[in-house]
């Protein structure tokens, strides 16, 4: 510890010294700190003393720690710099803190952000619950991430995979399935994200949830980067009659610039600094014609078009009717009964087994007291039992399903609404 000089009535002294040692001129026997701040002794003139921490203490002083030692807790302090920033903010004066807006006590970060706001962390495991993976699907992306992460000789890899098909076809929910499988907890983001009011801001959150990405991987755990429905942020739907703003632009050229450069994704204002490591990224669309041609070229964008076989279907559907104890047989006869719906469909049919029972509990408790049972009840939320699901009731509430389909596309009401006050061909009957 450093040497402290004081002369006359000089400011106070922390009390971390304290065993203080007087050596001066005077006589052996100098008074002590505390007195001379008292005013109770005064030191002769021309006369100095010197404050030094005592060396060498020995062994069982400084092992034993006393309830009175308030500086105790410095030598075995463990706890997060940034909470405890936190935590003093605004407790000391403002004169020894950043003006408001900046330093240290500012951009803190509260226990909860330490986790990426964009990391997915599965919950299930799909060889046991029983959920279906397709084994094309689960082949490109399993071989697309173990390539990325592979020293191959003389061979350039794409670091991008698009995955694209039509709507509904489980594209996301089998991505997560393969992540899970593998045990990867992804860095998502969604079309949302690829725009904003402030210019450049998506490009930025891209390099940011790359970086926090490879961040994963430099701690020795595998990490992908995970955008859903890319072309409906980044892409021209509708040829010119969509806007292209500065932000599609960006976005584009950002991930361009990472698809070159993947081990060197800088954000902004942070140049020249160590490098990061590889980090695959999966994106899934509708239709990948409609992004930026150069972002999509081969040498930047592994592609792979899903269109799930029957046996697919089947398979999925399976897995969706799992818990109603539907047969396979019955399954298959269903799939077979709606060859044209996506997979979502069946989903959807699911959900309206339960509508009945819904409709009863609602005609027990009465209108005017359901929101009073469902928020902040005392009692909880209902409960069902699992009702009976049957073929027939399925293919009853798949009809239905199809009829609202078709009158979206028979009444076409925007239209109508142009011309003239009607309600198109709905009541035409």
């Amino acid at each position: 510890m450093g040497m402290l000089g004081t002369h006359g009535h000089g400011t106070e002294r922390p009390p971390a010294l304290t065993r203080p040692v007087c050596r001066g001129n005077g006589p052996e026997k100098a008074p002590t700190i505390s007195a001379v701040h008292r005013g109770r002794a005064r030191l002769p003139a021309g006369r100095s003393f010197k404050v030094t921490a005592v060396p060498d203490l020995g062994e069982s002083e400084t092992t034993q720690q006393t309830g009175r030692d308030r500086w105790a807790s410095l030598a075995f302090d463990t706890s997060d710099d940034q909470q405890d920033i936190a935590r003093g903010k605004g407790l000391a004066d403002a004169l020894f803190q950043a003006p408001h807006g900046s330093g240290t006590h500012v951009p803190v970060m509260s226990s909860h952000e330490y986790i990426s706001q964009g990391l997915r962390q599965y919950a299930f495991d799909n060889t046991v619950d029983g959920y279906y993976v397709a084994p094309a699907f689960m082949d490109k992306v399993v071989v697309h991430i173990a390539k990325n992460f592979m020293d191959l000789p003389s061979v350039k890899v794409p670091l991008i995979l698009g995955i694209w098909g039509g709507k509904g076809q489980g594209k996301s929910f089998q991505c997560e399935l393969v992540f899970a499988k593998m045990g990867i907890n992804p860095i998502v983001m969604s079309a949302g994200e690829l725009e904003s009011g402030s210019a450049g801001e998506p490009a930025r959150l891209i390099r940011q949830r790359y970086r926090e990405a490879a961040d994963v991987v430099g701690k020795g755990k595998v990490c992908a980067l995970f955008i859903n429905d890319l072309d409906a942020g980044a892409g021209r739907m509708g040829g010119a009659t969509t806007q292209y703003t500065v932000n599609n632009q960006m976005v584009s050229a950002t991930l361009m610039n990472i698809a070159d450069n993947p081990t060197c994704v800088q954000l902004p204002g942070q140049y020249g600094g160590r490098g990061n490591p590889r980090v695959p990224v999966v994106v899934t669309g509708n239709d990948l014609s409609t992004l930026y041609a150069p972002l999509i070229r081969d040498g930047r964008m592994d592609k792979f078009y899903w269109a799930p076989t029957r046996a697919d279907r089947v398979g999925v559907c399976e897995g969706i009717f799992r818990a109603d104890g539907v047969r396979r047989d019955d399954v298959a006869r269903l799939v077979d009964a709606f060859p044209g719906q996506s997979i979502d469909f069946f989903g959807a049919l699911r959900a309206r087994v339960y509508d009945d029972e819904v409709r009863r509990w609602v005609a027990d408790v009465g209108v005017e007291n359901v929101g009073r049972k469902l928020v902040n009840s005392a009692e909880g939320l209902p409960s069902f039992q699992p009702p009976m699901v049957t073929l027939r009731k399925l293919m009853e509430y798949g009809m239905m399903l199809v009829d609202e389909q078709e009158n979206v596309k028979r009444v076409q009401l925007a239209d109508k609404y142009l011309r003239e006050a009607a309600l198109g061909d709905a009541n035409h009957e």
